[in-house]
């Protein structure tokens, strides 16, 4: 060991818990760890010193190594006591600081190696300024706290030593231990009062920031006070003229609304023996809130209040038409029902649901049903919706309670025939809290919502007069029982003749309008319109299209602003490309010339129709079928029995009956992010599996739907009109549909009939003679025989497919 190194030294060391000792420090402890007990004894048998180091947290009741800092401070025991509790009271006095250098193995209480550490820069010559500037603050800190007494102040101003200041004054702040324990462990002097004069700077502070809340708590209880006091004096004048304040004013207030009311005799009564309680009620209780907030809630519903029915059916079917193109089937529903309002006067509300893809004209659809009745129109989103307490409402006996949105609804209509809109009924969801499905159900029964019951309200409310209109995306989604209560109007979507009708009667001049255009400053081209129609949207509705006219009037407006000269803007095709830049889709996506082995299929979205392209490869191997696309299981069932379908007729299609054992099979369908099931597809990829086999090419000009058997029979499929019109997009020239979905083809437009040719088929053998360009003569199988039976090889595994959801929605589709 050199001669300038500290010397180490074997000591008992005792932990201390919320407390930091200094050199020079006199004070008591109380003593009640065993371990520290005994590191008292030993020290006192030896030579009374004894290692003050701290804890790092207080609630640790058997600290480790870890928990006890490294510096603390040699202390002298001056007196030890016992106390009748078992606990030993001792005086120590600090001595010098020291680190620890290592603990030493003793089981009965903690003994280290420490060395003292020396304090160095006594004779810098800037102590001097630095203890006057520490005395100054901690001067200012003795003012503002009443923790410190004015005497403490006297006795450290006679401390002579830089390093002793230092550590009385920091004993006698309040602060934290790693602050103390950051002063304990500086050596230097200088460093030391630095550190020591900013906690005095931080220290007083927060000292003046608290007087200066305790005085604004202070003056703001003064003007409370003061308030009371011209309050009383108020109400005593008032008491003197003889006027009614209080709970006696709300009560004549609200007494006065009720005769106004003209509420249903029932309600009267309640609302009167309600008024009867808030008036009893002194005027501090919190319970007469409460009541006031229910009776005013009472009557402001519309107990009796309604509105005339405008029954013109010709009037009415204008207003529909002019705001809205296309859309027979819902148009013809409402006039059909103020047909038969005008004949019996009184009929129970339906309830319609509109189903279709977003941006078809739903919610639109309903404000104008509202327009053309002449009745107030109500909307509520059900989006999202999961507390049951949403649609009936909360009891009065919660904080905060409210009625129920339905309630709300008919309080903003003011009538009790408003045509109520339930918004996004297919999204509601359900916890804990409670089923709104299941509380929707006594809203939309027409045998029980004309005593609808909130929660809050406490009283049967009427809803048969209500017209209620839902909508949703998808049928699916919706709860069965639910589902039986209303009537479903499907609007799948539009053509792109609809939708050029569309954007130039409605759309079109709406945003010119809004983006302050006027109708002579910008110019449409047909051509120009339908090429944003085909090559910059795919969609069932017009909400896409509606945002690109948007984009393409604030382009023109920021042309005409920079040159008023360049008005009228003339949008061609190549403006519209220069406006919205190159096309985003390609219009016609049939191929461009015979494919083997890659057949156009129809499926059907949540958002509308669309194509999707199925193709299969085959190769040299031993008879693996490969499926790939993120295909769900129905549709893996569907391609298993496409597969043994082929191998069931392989004498028939000239395929080589040993193909299942020596070659590979993979059938793919692109974009393989989008998750896909539904039956549909059967057909489809037993045609691309038989074209691959035979290498003859499919016809580019077909598409094709439906469901395969493992004898060959094509079965119906749903949302056939979704699928026409994704095919009609797609410059599809011929359909093959299942022979039992002819009678859903009255639902397809008019204008996607007469550009497709739709093939009803019912066996496999008539899709290959109308789908492969090099037709198979296939002779049909004898009557009574069963191809499946012949000899077909052992099984094909199917790898394991994704969890999606089955399809209710059109209930053989594909997603």
């Amino acid at each position: 060991m050199g001669s300038g190194k500290p010397k180490s030294r074997s000591i008992p060391l005792l932990p201390l818990r919320g407390l930091l000792v200094y050199p020079s420090m006199v004070l008591h402890l109380d003593v009640g760890r065993e371990k520290s007990v005994k590191a008292l004894e030993q020290c006192m048998i030896e030579d009374h010193m004894i290692l003050l180091c701290s804890q790092s947290e207080v609630n640790i009741e058997e600290p480790t190594q870890d928990d006890i800092y490294r510096v603390g401070t040699i202390s002298k025991v001056r007196q030890m006591l016992k106390l009748p509790n078992g606990t030993i009271r001792v005086l120590v006095e600090g001595v010098v600081r020291a680190r620890i250098g290592q603990y030493l193995p003793n089981e009965s209480y903690y003994e280290v190696l420490a060395s003292e550490l020396q304090e160095t820069g006594e004779g810098d010559p800037e102590l001097g300024a630095l203890m006057r500037a520490v005395l100054g603050q901690f001067e200012n800190y003795i003012s503002l706290s009443k923790k410190v007494t004015p005497e403490t102040m006297a006795a450290v101003s006679d401390i002579d030593e830089p390093g002793r200041l230092a550590d009385v004054i920091t004993s006698h702040l309040s602060l934290k231990i790693k602050d103390k324990q950051d002063i304990l462990e500086t050596t230097d002097i200088r460093e030391r009062l630095e550190k020591l004069l900013d906690l005095l700077n931080n220290e007083r502070e927060v000292l003046e920031l608290e007087r200066k809340i305790s005085q604004r708590v202070k003056k703001q209880m003064e003007k409370t006070q003061k308030e009371y006091y011209l309050r009383e004096q108020m109400k005593a004048i008032q008491k003197e003229l003889g006027e009614k304040e209080g709970r006696a004013g709300e009560a004549e207030e609200l007494r006065a609304q009720l005769a106004e009311a003209g509420l249903p005799e029932k309600i009267a009564a309640k609302v009167e023996k309600e008024i009867d309680r808030l008036e009893k009620m002194p005027a501090s209780s919190a319970e007469g809130a409460v009541i006031r907030n229910y009776v005013e809630w009472l009557l402001a519903l519309p107990w009796t209040k309604q509105t005339e029915d405008h029954l013109d059916i010709a009037e009415a079917e204008r207003i529909l038409n002019e705001e809205h193109y296309g859309l027979e089937k819902p148009k013809e529903r409402v006039l059909e029902y103020l047909a038969v309002q005008k004949l019996v006067k009184k009929m129970k509300g339906p309830i319609l649901c509109f189903v279709g893809p977003p941006g078809v004209g739903k919610t639109s659809l309903a404000r104008s049903i509202a327009k053309s009745l002449g009745r107030e129109f109500v909307r509520i989103s059900l989006g999202g919706v999961r507390d049951e307490a949403e649609i009936r409402g909360h009891r009065r006996t919660y904080v905060g309670a409210m009625p129920g949105r339905v309630i709300q609804g008919m309080r903003n209509a003011g009538t009790l025939n408003p045509v109520f809109l339930l918004d996004e009924i297919d999204k509601m969801a359900m916890d804990f809290r409670g089923d709104p499905a299941s509380a929707l159900l006594e809203v939309l029964d027409p045998e029980q919502n004309a005593t609808f019951s909130d929660h809050y309200v406490e009283m049967p409310f009427d809803l048969s007069n209500v017209l209620f209109v839902t909508t949703a995306n998808v049928v699916h989604n919706i709860p069965r029982p639910l589902l039986d209560r209303m009537e479903l109007l499907t609007i799948p979507g539009y053509t792109e003749l609809e939708k050029q009708q569309i954007a130039q009667q409605h759309l079109l001049p709406k945003q010119i309008r809004e983006h302050g255009l006027r109708e002579d400053q910008i110019q449409f081209q047909p051509d120009a319109l339908m090429s944003l129609i085909r090559e910059y949207t795919r969609e069932s509705g017009v909400r896409n299209m509606e945002q690109l006219l948007a984009s393409v009037c604030r382009k023109s407006a920021k042309t005409i602003v920079a040159d008023p000269e360049s008005a009228p803007v003339v949008v061609d095709i190549p403006k519209l490309k220069e406006f919205l830049g190159p096309p985003r889709f390609r219009y016609g996506m049939a191929e461009q010339e015979d494919q083997i082995g890659a057949v156009t299929g129809l499926a059907w979205t949540e958002v509308g129709g669309d194509t999707l392209v199925i193709e299969v490869s085959v190769m040299p191997g031993s008879g693996k079928l490969t499926l790939t696309g993120q295909l769900g299981d129905v549709m893996k069932e569907s391609a298993q029995a496409a597969f043994s379908y082929t191998r069931s007729r392989v004498n028939e299609l000239g395929i080589a009956p040993d193909f299942h054992e020596k070659t590979d099979v993979h059938i793919h369908i692109p974009e393989g992010a989008i998750p896909k099931d539904g039956p549909s597809a059967g057909i489809t990829m037993a045609t691309a599996l038989i074209s691959a086999l035979t290498n003859r090419p499919v016809s580019r000009e077909v598409a094709m739907t439906g469901e395969i058997t493992l004898r060959g029979r094509v079965l119906p499929i749903g949302g056939l009109k979704e699928k026409s019109l994704a095919a009609h997009r797609a410059g599809i020239r011929k359909v093959l549909i299942p022979k039992d979905n002819e009678r859903d083809l009255r639902d397809v437009p008019e204008s996607v009939r007469e550009d497709l040719t739709f093939i009803p088929v019912s066996h496999m053998d008539e899709v290959l003679v109308h789908a492969l360009a090099d037709p198979i003569l296939i002779s049909p199988p004898p009557v009574g025989s069963d191809p499946v039976a012949r000899k077909s090889g052992p099984d094909v595994p199917i790898p394991g497919g994704v969890e999606t959801e089955t399809e209710d929605g059109p209930p053989l589709g594909t997603h």
